[in-house]
């Protein structure tokens, strides 16, 4: 069969039709060239990543697979309606399927639920056979992450590529922490798992890349493991990024080796510098009275690091925005990402939000881009949340706050440092992104 597996682009802003495009990616996409992993063997794979390339709808296939997000939804929809206008059967898949199968069933022949490892084999054999024998395809398992295939980036077109890629590889699935606000488990099952170390380290040889990004929702949840890994990526001479917790920062041990491992940049949940909104969100990792010992230790080992935070919680007040912008410049914080608080679906924190008609818009809710209040804060209005975090954006990425935060741009880390407060400053004047990691 000849098999065309796309990844949508989004808009470009709320309730517009046209399409995010970008010249390619620095960070290589992972979950097209995993998927094309996941087909059996006999079958030609096309794969198209809509940011860059353009998709053609007549071109020749037997099927389409989709893979998408929320935020890729409305245009995911688009697409898999024009090729079945066609005649060719459509599977979609990816995390926004977990939350909204009975939406995607509409524009899809079959969605795939979970993971991937199981049911796309099983989608194949069924349309080679005749056709698709399930509308949902949900594993009852989940993978144990031995023996993950490894993925096809031979099938990625070279203009995807940017000068110098980085490459996405997966050392661990779900989280071992209990977040308020997260999904994670949800997606990805209650259960911390792991690869084995040395398949980790042979995908990473095997991408022949010397920048690497861990895709993990954090990477370091097992101390021990991590330490092994980390030992191993000694040989290999690369350049490393990834997220964890900020706890792990003040384990000194921990982050020797890390730095010698070849540590490029840390992306930490911090979520907020306040005591009481991080013990609300049960945010056990980020111990609010340390983060200036914990920006500290992560100067003196020159590492370059950012943090996420989160507006919009109902402990929130109007001066903590200016509050956390004090912090930041004062403590010298290399990056820094602002979300508006917005609940995931399939959480209890989103089932209480909407009970108590909180929720602006829940059917728009993560579907455009930029920063959008979704919800009805408790100490300030929306378009408040929205103002402030903007603002946040552009004082906090401001050339005097840039020349006073970041050290010359004379290592590796601190040209990373640099080069993401520069994007930074192109993106939030446009106001057309989110903070997160959804276009791996």
């Amino acid at each position: 069969m000849k098999i065309l597996i796309v990844q949508p682009t989004h808009f470009e802003k709320a309730f517009s039709k046209k399409l995010y495009k970008s010249r390619a990616r620095a960070l290589v996409p992972l979950t097209l060239p995993y998927l094309a992993a996941l087909i059996p063997k006999g079958h030609e794979i096309t794969l198209v990543d809509e940011q860059i390339e353009e998709l053609h709808f007549n071109q020749r296939c037997d099927c389409v697979l989709i893979t998408s997000t929320i935020l890729t939804s409305f245009r995911a929809y688009e697409i898999a309606d024009n090729f079945r206008q066609k005649g060719i059967p459509v599977v979609m898949g990816g995390p926004h399927c977990t939350f909204y199968s009975d939406e995607v069933l509409e524009h899809a022949d079959a969605v795939v639920v979970g993971e991937g490892e199981w049911q796309v084999p099983s989608v194949i054999r069924d349309l080679e056979a005749g056709g698709l024998k399930k509308k949902i395809y949900k594993s009852d398992r989940l993978h144990d992450l031995k023996e993950l295939p490894f993925p096809r980036y031979d099938l990625l077109s070279p203009k995807i590529f940017s000068r110098f890629p980085t490459y996405s590889v997966q050392t661990t699935r779900g989280c071992p922490y209990r977040c308020e606000f997260c999904a994670e488990r949800y997606h990805l099952g209650e259960k911390y798992r792991m690869r084995p170390v040395d398949e980790v380290v042979e995908e990473i040889v095997r991408t022949g890349g010397k920048q690497i990004f861990f895709a993990d929702s954090t990477f370091a949840g097992n101390r021990s493991r991590t330490m092994e890994l980390m030992e191993k990526l000694i040989p290999l001479r690369i350049r490393w990024s990834t997220l964890w917790n900020t706890f792990r920062c003040l384990d000194k041990e921990f982050m020797k080796l890390a730095k010698r491992s070849g540590l490029l940049h840390i992306n930490m949940g911090v979520e907020s510098i306040k005591k009481d909104t991080l013990q609300d969100m049960n945010k056990r990792t980020t111990p609010a009275d340390k983060l200036e010992e914990v920006v500290r230790i992560l100067r003196n080992l020159g590492i370059s690091f950012s943090f996420n935070l989160i507006f919009g919680w109902d402990t929130d007040k109007l001066e903590d925005f200016d509050a956390t912008l004090d912090f930041l410049i004062r403590n010298k914080v290399h990056v820094a990402f602002f979300n508006v608080f917005s609940p995931h679906k399939g959480t209890k924190i989103y089932d209480r939000y909407l009970e108590e008609g909180r929720l602006i818009d829940p059917y728009n809710m993560g579907r455009w881009p930029g920063i959008i209040a979704e919800i009805y804060p408790k100490n300030y209005s929306p378009k408040e949340l929205e103002e402030n975090v903007l603002r946040l954006y552009r004082e906090f990425y401001s050339w005097p706050s840039m020349l006073k935060r970041l050290p010359l741009p004379v290592t590796k880390p601190y040209i990373a440092s640099w080069f993401m407060n520069l994007q930074e400053r192109k993106l939030y004047k446009g106001n057309t992104h989110r903070a997160n990691f959804d276009g791996i």
